[in-house]
């Protein structure tokens, strides 16, 4: 290992601006393996990491395209790049927009202006959501209707059915619409952020002989969005469906008794949702938490949705009243809230239109409702997420609650669900008189009220809580439980990639290591005495943990491989993570490209680096995987010259990950065990129907037509499908 890297390297001790120094420091001089006439840091090398999320937006849509997945999947599809568009809007755009009205001129690698980049997101993010609502009115609603899931618009509604909705109207919806009308008495009312409203055009007097103009109607948030005509009234189908807003468009003139309504349109506006907590000025972190989750729902705009007949001078009106520009404008042909179409898949009873149900695995090396404990003394245990079942997780807990011998438990929260098992037997166990110290992380983004309310019923079950280090968000996944046996206290420990979610780990793929290894324990040990104490901990030997070692340790990991390929003894990296943005680690990455090692990196999100230049990165190979389960695993492989090493981790290649986050990635050090993670690894770069191929241009092809453009073989053009392979593999296994 060069003198270069090892000399940098931060230790467990360093202070956070120590490492804020360290860490974003100039890229070492490791391109000199390479060709130091070569500028690494020019603009052209990287793609933006805005418009690489959307482009990720792109992919998940063309899965409500895609044939081959079932329909009711599609339509879920189409519902998750609806919500995943909203998020980006509250949080990457708005953001954007305050650095440009901020004045800042501060760019990132790739040198695009606030002001350009805000340009150009309004281009591509108009041209997606033109696109969803074409798939929405043009694919799957014909495609739904034809399995008799039918969308009835007004215009196609029968007596009988008006009849029903009338009443609906009468009984459900009159009594807690609050129409209000705008004049110098009703200034215009506060808009909740993506909130269902209607602007209202009025003409006549009302009883004290005021004119009509403009009126606001907003929809409560507890009205569902969709409503089921009854099946067994005459004329109804078995899944007929009826819009709210149809519904208020149908009768909303019995609002406005006395007034002729001459115009009603809906409208949503996207706020800025991003949290601000000034953490140098409280002393409490849950109340001023608390204190902004209020303030999001009335953020500074940043996105306005029509309706695509509402006309040009009532667009502008709302455009001024919320102070957005024509670019902010997104006019749709449907409802402005998609996600909640979501609804539909779990209304309407059709195996057939779903993905096949399937039963995790259950890990052979753990007896069923056996002793966990001896189980895992045996040996390291690996589950895979959710391929195989994370009842052992919760088993786990349960049973350390119960028995006697465990004196602690310790454990890391970031989303874990409102009703959770893990929740549960946390706090059974400090029922029981076991030490339980509990770190949540109060900013999970748009999870802080849930983890507000567990925090609170943990403390109240008599567990110890935690925020974990002011400044840097808890992200690692780790628990661990002191047992006593004999003389000696052993440590058992879960490390994982994914959240402690019972829900998420059926859609989320994740990997979770059981080990009771002597240094590992300790390793976690000391972690968790950072995260709640105060000191510094310099024994810290196979985890890797941010903002510490995690960072360099991967560029050394690198600069190995480099080393090796220099020597001869080839070069060989596989990386998967969700994104890839952090500069530092894309130069070495096209550093040990330069020098011959043969890079795969499976990436889901943003990858900043551009794969396939010249002289550059002709030897890095990028893909994403977006299919049934959502890709969550991070695992980092290097070949070590016939040595591999194998990491799992809960960072991602990001620079809040190495700079702004408490993360650990732990080694797999069970031959056994490392070899089905590589081997897992192949599976998904054998992937061939939901990989898709990143060029250098930052367009993305579906990986069955780069392999067609290639003139591939008939067996390499035989379908296959990672995440189907791990479900039937894994299963087989168990």
């Amino acid at each position: 290992m060069s003198s270069d890297l090892s000399c940098v390297v931060v230790g467990e001790a360093a202070t956070s601006r120590e490492f804020d120094e360290r860490g974003k420091a100039e890229v070492l001089d490791i391109v000199s393996v390479a060709d130091a006439t070569i500028d690494l840091k020019s603009p052209d090398l990287y793609f933006n990491r805005e418009l690489s999320l959307l482009e990720f937006n792109r992919r998940v849509l063309e899965q409500a395209r895609d044939g081959r997945t079932p329909l009711l999947e599609r339509l879920r599809f189409l519902c998750i790049s609806s919500t995943n568009l909203d998020e980006f809007f509250e949080i990457r755009v708005a953001g954007l927009m305050q650095r440009h009205e901020s004045g800042s001129i501060q760019t990132g690698p790739d040198n695009i202006s606030s002001q350009e980049l805000l340009r150009e997101i309004s281009r591509r993010a108009h041209e997606l959501v033109d696109l969803q609502y074409r798939v929405l009115n043009e694919e799957l609603i014909p495609a739904l209707e034809q399995e008799n899931i039918r969308f009835i618009r007004r215009s196609e509604w029968l007596e009988s059915q008006e009849r029903w909705l009338h009443q609906y109207f009468d009984e459900e919806l009159i009594s807690v619409l609050s129409p209000i009308s705008l004049d110098l008495a009703h200034p215009f009312p506060r808009i909740q952020n993506k909130s269902l409203n209607f602007i209202v055009t009025l003409k006549g007097r009302d009883a004290f002989g005021r004119k009509g103009g403009y009126a606001i109607v907003q929809a409560p948030r507890a009205l569902p969005r969709l409503i089921q005509l009854p099946p067994d009234e005459a004329g109804n189908g078995p899944y007929d469906f009826v819009f709210l807003s149809s519904i208020i468009h149908a009768y909303v003139e019995e609002l406005f008794p006395t007034m002729k309504v001459t115009g009603c349109y809906q409208f949503r506006v996207t706020r800025n949702s991003d949290l601000y907590v000034d953490e140098e000025e409280i002393d409490d972190l849950m109340r001023a938490v608390e204190g902004e989750l209020a303030s999001r729902r009335y953020g500074d705009t940043v996105r306005l949705e029509a309706a695509h007949d509402c006309p040009g001078e009532l667009a502008d009106y709302l455009l001024q009243r919320f102070q957005l520009l024509s670019e902010d404008l997104y006019q749709v042909n449907g409802p402005v809230n998609l996600n909640r179409l979501i609804a539909v898949c779990e209304l309407v009873d059709r195996s057939d239109l779903k993905h096949p149900s399937f039963i995790p695995g259950y890990p052979p090396s753990i007896p069923l409702y056996g002793d966990i404990f001896s189980a895992i003394r045996a040996g390291d245990i690996l589950l895979h997420h959710p391929f195989e079942s994370f009842l052992p997780v919760i088993d786990f807990l349960k049973q350390a609650a119960a028995d006697p011998n465990v004196i602690a438990i310790k454990q890391t929260l970031y989303r874990t669900g409102p009703e959770s098992a893990v929740v549960e037997a946390l706090m059974e166990a400090a029922k029981a008189g076991k030490e339980v110290t509990v770190v949540v992380e109060l900013r999970a983004r748009f999870d802080e009220e849930a983890n507000i309310a567990l925090a609170t019923r943990l403390q109240e079950a008599g567990a110890h809580i935690a925020y974990g280090v002011v400044g840097f968000k808890t992200h690692a996944k780790m628990l661990m439980v002191v047992r006593r046996e004999g003389k000696r206290l052993r440590r058992y420990v879960h490390l994982g990639t994914g959240n402690y979610h019972p829900r998420t780990t059926r859609i989320y793929t994740d990997y979770g290591l059981f080990t009771c290894d002597k240094t590992m324990g300790e390793d976690v040990h000391h972690l968790f005495l950072q995260l709640t104490s105060i000191g510094s901990f310099n024994h810290i030997s196979k985890v890797l943990s941010s903002p510490f070692r995690l960072h360099n340790a991967m560029r050394e990991n690198i600069e190995r491989e480099i080393l090796h390929a220099k020597g001869g003894n080839g070069g060989q990296i596989i990386i998967k993570v969700n994104s890839i943005t952090e500069p530092n680690i894309i130069r070495s990455l096209y550093a040990a490209s330069m020098a011959g090692v043969e890079i795969d990196l499976v990436v889901r999100g943003v990858c900043c680096l551009k794969p396939g230049i010249p002289g550059v990165s002709e030897n890095i190979r990028v893909r994403s995987i977006v299919g049934r389960f959502l890709e969550h695993t991070r695992v980092l492989y290097f070949a070590n010259a016939g040595q591999p090493e194998v990491w799992c981790s809960s960072a991602d290649w990001m620079e809040r990950n190495f700079y702004r986050r408490v993360e650990a990635a732990f080694p797999i050090e069970n031959k056994i065990l490392r070899q089905r993670v590589i081997r897992e690894l192949e599976f998904y770069l054998e992937d061939n129907l939901q990989a898709w191929i990143l060029s250098s241009d930052g367009g993305y092809t579906r990986a069955g037509e780069v392999l067609l453009q290639r003139g591939a073989s008939t067996e390499q053009l035989r379908p296959f499908a990672a995440q189907h392979a791990l479900l039937g593999t894994l299963a087989d296994e168990a």
